[in-house]
């Protein structure tokens, strides 16, 4: 086990007077080990393992031989019809812990490490590909219910211990607590980040460390054999909360904190990049050339647009109901108007092969309702008016 030779000293959270078991797993090894003696898990803590992988697909509450490991407790008006969701979570959680630490010599809870960071360490073990590796991930990430969820947990845990990587099962069993509720997309979002996060830049980096990756739109090859299935994850994403959205994580480009990442921020970067990828997917559809035109603001590509329908068959019409339409966008109050108007505006883009320019796209998005820029929506409807009359007019 590579990653639990510093494994942290584990104690109750706040409002818990006892550890849970796998807390109290660390516990007993850490003890033998300060004690001077052979670093292994005690006869009580051995047997109960064995308990947990029994219980193993098996309905919570029902293996009498795990009730001394449950630390959530059941209260006498709990009932029998249902048990309460921490209860389940825990069971889950337990027999999870249970088939990860099987035959492992050292503590496989690991604090700090989410599911999407101990996923991301597996890919750079290599002992899977990187498709491979997402293809787990993402399956665990769209499960329907928890039950599913589980079953693909239990495929994945065995690879993390193969490969002596940890998991932070007191995070889990958070996570797992939350799956069927309001929660669920806090913590897909902090899956996808911690799994996309590049990390601390290498020394030998130079030049470019530190600089984030060029973002999906600059570097989209239409005549790659993935481009449509790439494009359609990408749409897949549409009108869904930012991060959110499994398919869309291996796209991602934006920096940010490892903390924020490991806590599933919602940031403004991150909206924007989204709603910028988004609607990319649905500009780019159909067409073989790149549909990012570095330059085209939105006022450019809107003057392109009315200029191609004032030498159409409705003319000076066609033009006006256009500069209509574009002033609308241009009065959006804030970032969630602006891409919703854009939704509607990008599709006649697509139909007239009309290029735009993403990374403005993007900022606009990022710096639009932004309290700290409170001038910026106006220097942008300034500046893409402007560019709209250019261009309409050329």
């Amino acid at each position: 086990m590579t990653t639990t030779s510093s494994t942290p000293s584990v104690r109750p959270a706040a409002g818990r007077t006892r550890l849970f078991f796998w807390e109290e797993a660390v516990q007993d090894w850490q003890s033998a080990r300060k004690e001077g003696r052979r670093p292994e898990f005690s006869e009580y803590v051995a047997r109960n393992l064995r308990a947990l992988r029994e219980g193993a697909g098996r309905e919570a509450g029902t293996d009498p031989s795990m009730r001394s490991v449950h630390r959530v407790p059941l209260q006498d008006d709990d009932g029998f019809d249902r048990l309460p969701d921490r209860y389940i979570a825990e069971h889950h959680t337990l027999t999870l812990f249970g088939l990860h630490q099987h035959a492992a010599s050292e503590p496989v809870h690991q604090p700090g490490v989410g599911l999407g960071t101990a996923c991301l360490l597996l890919h750079r073990s290599e002992a899977l590909t990187e498709a491979a590796v997402e293809r787990r991930l993402i399956a665990a990430a769209t499960a329907q219910d928890l039950h599913e969820l589980v079953q693909h947990l239990q495929r994945l845990v065995p690879l993390l211990r193969q490969t002596g990587i940890g998991l932070d099962y007191t995070r889990l069993f958070r996570e797992l607590t939350a799956w069927e509720g309001s929660d669920r997309n806090r913590v897909l979002r902090s899956w996808g980040l911690q799994y996309t996060d590049p990390g601390t830049p290498a020394l030998g980096d130079g030049e470019n460390a530190g600089q984030e990756r060029a973002p999906y739109w600059a570097t989209f090859d239409p005549g790659s054999p993935d481009a449509g299935a790439e494009l359609a994850a990408l749409r897949s994403g549409t009108s869904r909360e930012p991060g959110t959205v499994a398919a869309m994580w291996p796209f991602h480009r934006t920096r940010m904190a490892s903390e924020w990442r490991d806590k599933g921020s919602l940031t403004r970067d991150l909206a924007a990049e989204h709603t910028a990828l988004t609607l990319f997917a649905r500009h780019q559809q159909t067409h073989d050339h790149r549909m990012h035109v570095a330059g085209n603001s939105p006022g450019t590509a809107a003057g392109l647009l009315a200029r191609k329908a004032a030498a159409g068959s409705e003319g000076k019409a066609a033009t006006a109901a256009l500069e209509r339409r574009f002033g609308i966008l241009l009065t959006s109050a804030d970032a969630v108007e602006l891409a919703m108007h854009l939704r509607s505006f990008v599709p006649l883009l697509n139909r007239a092969g009309v290029g735009l320019d993403y990374d403005l796209l993007r900022s606009a998005l990022r710096t639009w309702d932004d309290p700290r820029r409170p001038d910026a929506a106006t220097s942008f409807r300034q500046w893409w008016d402007r560019d709209f009359h250019i261009a309409a007019s050329s």
